[in-house]
């Protein structure tokens, strides 16, 4: 699972983690997802730069909740420029 990892780095990683107060650790959970959302609508912008802000947060929108649950909310059309 963490190839990458010696047995002892992952074990001070998870002794560090454990320290950590909980709601620390939230506020770095919404940091990472809020990062990971600017680094998917980057991406869309780089693949469509014609997009504008709607079509781009509903693009990013269907990339991160999945294909299944969109369509369940907005229909069966993907985003539409």
């Amino acid at each position: 699972m963490f190839e990458d990892t010696t047995p002892e780095a992952l074990a001070k990683q998870f002794e560090i983690w454990r320290q950590i107060d909980p709601a620390d650790k939230a506020a770095m959970t919404f940091e990472l997802s809020d990062n990971l959302r600017c680094l998917v609508e980057a991406g869309v912008r780089h693949r469509h730069p014609q997009w504008d802000d709607r079509i781009v947060k509903r693009e990013v929108l269907r990339l991160m909740i999945g294909d299944e649950l969109f369509q369940r909310a907005y229909g069966k059309d993907r985003v539409q420029p």
